[in-house]
């Protein structure tokens, strides 16, 4: 996989087909699911290593991840399990941790 430069999550500002400032949902596949569907809900909250997102899905799971400025993009916070990262359009990304697929609007240069 190509590294990334740098990744900033616009989460707050998108108004895209991923997630809408309004309800903050975003497009997720979720224990395995194989269609995305816009049910899981992102809160955004300032962290000492970076932004970090809490993620959370329809049956009450919910997955946390830190983005960075260091070429990683993103990682899960709790480390448990490795967050892996794909562009996937010009203005989206997939973050994949486990059987749990999130797709999230960001700026990738």
């Amino acid at each position: 996989m190509k590294r990334l430069a740098a990744l900033f999550f616009l989460l707050s500002a998108c108004g895209g087909p991923t997630a809408t400032k309004a309800d903050d949902r975003i497009e997720c596949a979720v224990d395995g699911a194989a269609a995305f569907a816009r049910v899981c809900t992102v809160e955004r909250m300032a962290g000492g290593s970076g932004l970090v997102l809490t993620i959370r899905s329809p049956s009450g799971s919910f997955r946390r991840l830190v983005s960075t400025a260091d070429g990683r993009g993103v990682m899960a916070a709790d480390g448990a399990e490795a967050a892996t990262l794909k562009v996937i359009g010009r203005d989206l990304v997939e973050v994949s941790i486990g059987t749990d697929r999130y797709r999230l609007p960001a700026r990738v240069r």
